[in-house]
């Protein structure tokens, strides 16, 4: 069966993420869409290719994702002056360095206040424009690091962990009320956030994938109304196995 969305305006919160910009692509044809940034000003190729793709009007605003006490305002600026959102795709954050989070206090707050606490100041005041609204759809991306937390990376899986149980719970309350949310959990994405890992030597993870793939995955999992998608499938069921590993076990595994 054909998926009809519901009219409204497209709104991607993380302006530049690759994996937002690809999902945002395969859904613009005949759309208005919203990118909303820290620098706006830089957003021409974003703009093109979405342009391109087939988008009615591309608009890009300001948006920083540390000044939560601006969200409330920003998100009510974006519907009084582009209409009712019918995708709203939250897909900004950052990765952080796992190593210096351990002992710098300072980057791990910020890591911990861009990954978890950004995220409910933009999903909270989102959520209760979209149910005023009555309808549309809520993209956001958690990951399977925050599944079962690693040694390796626990500062930036912590923030993953905390935003899954937020959003699965946001889904839960959204229920019934005409708005949907779409939770994401990708595994290990090639892509601009993970090229310096891999350029200093980290080893992309098994069956990982790249923004294309992941756009995909997300996309059909929207057009089948679907309420959550992990990319691939198979991390499902083998992280269901990995929170039954010993944790003297777990422990040891690589990133």
């Amino acid at each position: 069966m054909p998926h009809h969305p519901p009219p409204g305006t497209i709104v991607l919160f993380g302006g530049r993420s690759e994996i937002g910009v690809e999902v945002v692509r395969r859904i613009a044809v005949g759309r208005d869409v919203v990118l909303a940034a820290r620098r706006p000003e830089d957003l021409q190729a974003q703009t093109d290719a979405l342009l391109a793709a087939g988008a009615d009007n591309v608009h890009a605003i300001a948006f920083d994702a540390e000044d939560t006490a601006a969200h409330p305002a920003l998100i009510d600026a974006i519907t009084s002056t582009y209409g009712p959102i019918a995708v709203a795709v939250v897909a900004f954050g950052i990765l952080g360095d796992g190593t210096r989070a351990e002992t710098d206090t300072a980057h791990a707050l910020q890591i911990a206040h861009v990954d978890y606490v950004a995220q409910i100041s933009v999903l909270t005041p989102l959520a209760t424009a979209m149910r005023a609204q009555g309808s549309g759809t809520i993209i956001v991306f958690s990951s399977v690091a925050g599944v079962r937390v690693r040694r390796a990376n626990y500062v930036y899986g912590s923030t993953k962990a905390g935003l899954d149980g937020f959003a699965s719970g946001l889904a839960d309350a959204l229920h019934g009320s005409g708005v949907r949310l779409l939770l994401a959990r990708p595994g290990f994405v090639v892509g601009n956030m993970t090229r310096e890992l891999m350029a200093a030597g980290t080893k992309p993870a098994p069956f990982s994938r790249d923004a294309e793939q992941v756009a995909d995955a997300v996309v059909r999992a929207y057009r089948r109304d679907r309420g959550e998608v992990w990319i691939p499938g198979i991390l499902r069921p083998m992280f269901f196995g990995m929170r039954l590993l010993p944790r003297a076990i777990w422990r040891r595994l690589p990133r």
